[in-house]
């Protein structure tokens, strides 16, 4: 299955195979050569000496800006959800591969979140039976919860947020929204591409997530980015 991913990557011009590894302990030694670099991590969940939770999680700390996606054999809602908060941005299950697995990743750099239908119909089965759960009793809750968080943090009405970015995070920040990559942020603000990592580690860190999609968006709700940036 890796040798077969490995070759639908291998014969798109667009893509390259930067590693392919069989284990967590081989994944987390090329993540630490800092000679490596990654965008796109794709990985199983049943791994012989461990899950591919666990890769997600290091790969990630170690290149915030690395988007994870998972093909495995385990469909159900535990870990498809545990895959997501662990920061996949996509999930699909073995019995639905797609042919061209280049394609799914070249879509999702461009901002899509491939999901097998089957995983999506059980993510949907769980969200709506969490609903109903939320409203006999628990919505109340969960609404004080979130008055209070965006009151203690303010919003776009709130000014002192403008201030949890730097002027140079806000920049590449705005350019992510855009949709530049990497390269082109530190062409344009005369940076290297690892100055850029960092400025967005240092973003991924302050706005709590793990991606460039959730970046923007919780941005965006913050009221850190308007729709004209």
């Amino acid at each position: 299955m890796r040798e077969f991913f490995a070759g639908s990557v291998s014969r798109c011009a667009e893509l390259q195979v930067a590693a392919a590894v069989g284990t967590v302990a081989d994944a987390k030694a090329w993540l630490d050569d800092d000679a490596n670099t990654l965008d796109v991590l794709l990985t199983d969940l049943g791994l012989p000496d461990g899950s591919g939770l666990e890769v997600i999680r290091y790969a990630i700390r170690l290149h915030p800006h690395c988007e994870p996606l998972v093909i495995s054999m385990f469909g159900d809602e535990d870990n498809v959800l545990a895959s997501i908060e662990a920061g996949a941005l996509g999930y699909i299950h073995k019995d639905s591969t797609p042919d061209d697995i280049a394609q799914t990743i070249l879509d999702m750099l461009a901002g899509a979140s491939p999901i097998s239908p089957m995983i999506a119909r059980r993510v949907l089965s769980k969200y709506r039976s969490d609903r109903r759960q939320n409203s006999r009793g628990q919505a109340p809750v969960a609404q004080a919860s979130v008055a209070i968080k965006n009151e203690a943090v303010g919003g776009p009405d709130g000014g002192p947020l403008r201030g949890l970015l730097s002027p140079r995070e806000q920049e590449v920040l705005a350019l992510i929204a855009r949709g530049f990559s990497y390269a082109e942020i530190a062409r344009l603000q005369g940076l290297s591409v690892h100055t850029v990592q960092t400025h967005i580690k240092n973003l991924y860190g302050k706005l709590s997530v793990h991606s460039k999609s959730e970046a923007v968006f919780e941005a965006t709700r913050m009221g850190l980015l308007s729709r004209h940036d």
